[in-house]
């Protein structure tokens, strides 16, 4: 930020220690900034509400006499909602910061402040004050157009992302394909700390699992044929970063273990090697899959899913939001349109077709859409196919749902008879094995190649006899003649 311009901001400090609270002033003056101090909760409040000064920014101590900073903080959302608060404590504790940012902080610094801290953090904070704003700023912007629109779900997750963008925790982003969860990553990480450091993205399901462990981790010289040189990989390369394993679901149980390990203690080995190497990476990932399912069908860790899965946001898809569906075409229109172009108005054939499209690709889908309509300017066309689309989709889920029943009544039948089918193989086997075995039991297993408490289990499962009448009486007879 300019210091230079510095001066037409005031900012607040409340602090009920003189000494820290006459620091700060000191602090903001030399980064150009007009000050005010107050000693308690109450004095904060009194100068906000006298309205001498034009307040741009509060910096507000948490432990504070007779009203606490919370307190003061929670009278400032009601009195002037949209006034930046910086909440600053020396005694951190991560519920104090969760209450913060639940009651609309702005942000959180620890105590001692540095210099260089503060001025990010107000920097940030008055960039959507400043008319002027910078490239950063704009690209926010554009998030917002793009993201907020006007379903409540979406302001929900906007909201959400304005609180959560500080925080170092793992976030797990759900959504269909297209819906946007690298968007809401990529903001993620331009709201954090990490801001200035890399955002690294790496695709699971583009990849086969031995290419994935050697992009995220790297490997050693001679690790495996063609290994000419040591490689670092995405976790190295990302260190004070951001990775995000996007189609996260896709990834090999096998390596889900070693990234399990990373988000535990911060350090791996590469491929090949035996040196521990030690990174500070906030991991995100994105999925189209239902991790629960997957973990029922073993092909997904439970342990990782609860160790990404702190923050957790859910994309709904383009059909469940269609109050947002012109809007977007609006702001993506103007994203696309060339420069000294105007921007073609919707017309509201376009418009109804839009509205009654399902979008099965959501935002992407739509935004190829209104890329192809600013070169071709053919209204009419782009309608007729959406709506052949539309009634292409409805026309196949109507004989999903007709043929369900008839797909069910043939299907029980024919599955009754396979099971029966299936049945009378393994009965016929396991007798044979015993036969073969003179009803021993453990060599018939061994025969089989089950194991032995299975194939006790099977037997009783299929009603085999421990050993039929005739069997007895001719291992009898043999015994006898023996």
């Amino acid at each position: 930020m300019n210091t230079s311009a510095n001066g037409r901001y005031t900012i607040l400090v409340g602090d009920d220690e003189f000494e820290i609270r006459e620091y700060l002033g000191m602090a903001l003056k030399c980064l150009g900034f007009s000050v005010e101090l107050a000693g308690d909760g109450d004095e904060v409040l009194s100068i906000l509400n006298s309205g001498d000064t034009e307040i741009s920014a509060v910096l507000l101590d948490v432990m504070m006499p007779n009203r606490d900073g919370l307190e003061t903080l929670r009278e400032i959302r009601r009195i002037k909602p949209s006034l930046p608060v910086i909440v600053v404590s020396g005694a951190v504790s991560p519920m104090d910061v969760v209450k913060a940012m639940k009651l609309g902080a702005t942000d959180f610094l620890c105590k001692p402040v540095a210099h260089e801290d503060l001025e990010k953090s107000l920097t940030r904070a008055l960039e959507m004050k400043c008319p002027d704003a910078p490239p950063a700023l704009r690209k926010s912007t554009q998030f917002k157009k793009a993201f907020l629109g006007r379903n409540p779900r979406m302001k929900e997750i906007y909201a959400l992302v304005g609180q959560i963008g500080w925080s170092e925790a793992p976030v797990l982003i759900q959504g269909e394909t297209g819906t946007g969860k690298e968007v809401i990553a990529r903001e993620l990480h331009s709201q954090s700390p990490r801001a200035n450091r890399p955002f690294l993205k790496l695709n699971c399901a583009a990849l086969p699992s031995e290419l994935v462990e050697s992009e995220l981790f790297g490997y050693e010289r001679g690790a495996f044929t063609g290994a000419f040189q040591k490689k670092a990989g995405m976790f190295e390369l990302a260190d004070g970063g951001t990775i995000l394993l996007d189609e996260i679901g896709d990834m090999d149980v096998r390596l889900q273990a070693k990234l399990l390990q990373v988000l535990q203690d911060r350090e791996f080995q590469r491929i090949g090697g035996r040196e521990t190497v030690k990174v500070d990476v906030r991991v995100m990932a994105a999925t189209h899959c239902d991790l629960e399912a997957a973990i029922g069908e073993h092909s997904f860790r439970e342990d990782l899913y609860y160790r990404l899965n702190v923050i957790n946001l859910v994309l709904p898809p383009l059909r469940e939001r269609p109050e947002d569906i012109l809007p977007l075409a609006e702001f993506l229109m103007a994203k696309h349109c060339p420069p000294g172009v105007p921007i073609p108005a919707i017309a509201p054939e376009l418009a109804n077709a839009m509205l009654a499209y399902g979008w099965p690709g959501n935002v992407r889908q739509l935004e190829n859409m209104v890329r192809r309509f600013l070169i071709l300017r053919d209204a009419e066309t782009l309608a007729h196919e959406l709506r052949t689309a539309a009634r292409k989709a409805d026309t196949s889920a109507h004989l999903t749902v007709l043929a369900k029943p008839r797909a069910e009544a043939v299907a029980a039948p024919v599955l009754q008879q396979v099971t029966k089918a299936r049945q009378q193989a393994e009965t016929d086997a396991i007798l044979t094995a015993l036969n073969s075995t003179r009803w021993n039991r453990k060599r018939a297993a061994e025969l089989l190649e089950i194991d032995y408490k299975a194939l006790l289990y099977k037997m009783k499962k299929l009603g085999v006899e421990d050993q039929p009448p005739s069997f007895q009486r001719e291992s009898g007879m043999v015994l006898s003649a023996v």
